[in-house]
C-alpha cells in the first residue's frame, strides 16, 4: 500500500481501575505491570508497521510522555474528553500534517503476543480500499463481561461487515455472544481521514469538527515541544467515546479478525491470565513480595510493598504510595466506582 499509516497510540486517560497505582499523576500507560517496560512503551514498540507513530495524550502527561517514548511524536490534546474527541481532533491534525494517509488507533493498555503486524496491515489496507470506518474483532476465550461484543454481518475478503455493536453484557448473555460467534470489541481501529471526519461531522462531535476546521492548521502539534491550545470546538463536545460518537452510528463500518493473544490490562483480575502464578494459584506484580498462609488464587501488586494474606482467596490486594486496596477479583471492575468517589472527595 502506497499510502503512509500513521498510528495514534491513545494515551490520555488515567486508567482509574487500577488504582490505587494509578492516580492522577501516575497514569497507567506509565506503568510496568507485566514487565519492565511501560505499557506505553510496549504499544510503540507494538507499532512498527507504521510509518509514524503519534501519541495522543493531556497536557499534564505530554513530558513523562516524551520522556518515555522519545522515538514517537507527540501531539497534546486541548482538553481530556475521551476518544471522541481525543481522535477527532488527532485525525484533523494529521491530514493536515500528512499526504493522504491511514490512521490506525491503538490504546496504551493492551496485552498483544504473536503476529500484529498482518493484521493491522490488513485493516489498514481495508480503511484504504474501501473508505470504511474498522474495528478490529478479537475471538473470545471465554464469555467475559467487561468487554464490548461485534456482531458480525455479511463476510469480505478478509473482513466482515458490522451488523451491530454490543455493550457490555451481564454473563447470561455474554455466552449468547460468544456461542454465536461476536467479536470482542478490541478498542482497534483504522480509517481514512475523510472517511472518519465525514461521520463524526454527522455525530455529536459535529461542533468540534467545525472549529477544527476553521482553525490554524499548524497549531497544537508539534513532535519535539508539544503545545496545548484551546479550541471552543472542545467546550462545546461532551465527553465521549469514538464507539459511541462515530462507530456506532455510522453505516459503512467493518470487522477485520485480530489473530493474536490479546487482553485489556484495565482491571486487576487481567494480571492472573498474563503473569506466572506460584504454587497457591497467587500473582505478584510490581515490587511487591507475598508471605501466604491458607491463601489461594490472589492477586498481589505494589511499589516495594511485603503483603501478608492470611486465609483469603480470590483477592485483589494492591498498595501504592500510602494507599492500600483490597477487592475481590469478580469485582475488580467496580474500582471504577471507588474512584469516582475519591475524584468527588477530591482524593484521587
Amino acid at each position: 500500500m502506497d499510502r503512509p499509516v500513521v498510528a495514534v497510540v491513545l494515551a490520555g486517560g488515567v486508567g482509574s481501575r487500577l488504582y490505587p497505582a494509578s492516580r492522577s499523576h501516575r497514569p497507567k500507560q506509565l506503568l510496568a505491570l507485566a514487565g519492565e517496560e511501560t505499557l506505553l512503551e510496549r504499544t510503540v514498540a507494538r507499532a512498527t508497521f507504521a510509518d509514524e507513530v503519534i501519541v495522543s495524550t493531556r497536557p499534564a502527561f505530554a513530558d513523562a510522555v516524551r520522556e518515555s517514548v522519545p522515538e514517537a511524536s507527540v501531539l497534546v490534546e486541548p482538553a481530556g474528553k475521551d476518544t471522541g474527541p481525543a481522535l477527532t481532533y488527532a485525525t484533523h491534525r494529521i491530514a493536515e500534517r500528512f499526504d493522504d494517509p491511514v490512521v490506525f488507533v491503538l490504546p496504551s493498555d493492551h496485552h498483544v503476543a504473536g503476529d500484529f503486524e498482518t493484521p493491522a496491515r490488513r485493516g489498514a489496507r481495508v480503511a484504504a480500499e474501501t473508505d470504511a470506518l474498522v474495528t478490529f474483532g478479537v475471538e473470545p476465550e471465554r464469555p467475559d463481561t467487561g468487554y464490548g461484543y461485534i456482531e458480525p454481518g455479511a463476510e469480505r475478503d478478509g473482513y466482515a461487515e458490522v451488523a451491530a455493536f454490543h455493550e457490555k453484557p451481564d454473563a447470561r448473555t455474554a455466552r449468547r455472544y460468544v456461542d454465536r460467534g461476536y467479536y470482542w470489541n478490541a478498542g482497534l481501529f483504522a480509517w481514512t481521514p475523510a472517511a472518519f471526519l465525514s461521520a463524526a461531522a454527522d455525530s455529536p462531535l459535529s461542533p468540534l469538527v467545525d472549529a477544527l476546521e476553521r482553525d490554524d492548521p499548524d497549531a497544537g502539534f508539534e513532535a519535539v515541544d508539544p503545545v496545548s491550545v484551546d479550541h471552543a470546538g472542545f467546550e462545546a463536545v461532551d465527553p465521549v467515546s469514538v464507539d459511541h460518537a462515530v462507530f456506532e452510528r455510522a453505516g459503512d463500518v467493518v470487522v477485520v479478525p485480530l489473530t493474536v493473544e490479546w487482553d485489556d490490562l484495565g482491571t486487576w483480575d487481567a494480571l492472573e491470565r498474563l503473569l506466572p502464578a506460584d504454587g497457591d494459584g497467587t500473582v505478584v506484580a510490581g515490587d511487591a513480595t507475598v508471605a501466604a498462609v491458607d491463601a489461594t488464587n490472589n492477586v498481589v501488586a505494589g511499589d516495594d510493598v511485603h503483603v501478608s494474606l492470611v486465609g483469603v482467596e480470590d483477592l485483589a490486594v494492591v498498595a501504592y504510595d500510602d494507599r492500600v486496596l483490597v477487592v475481590p477479583k469478580a469485582a475488580a471492575q467496580r474500582v471504577r466506582d471507588l474512584v469516582a468517589e475519591l475524584r468527588s472527595r477530591g482524593e484521587f
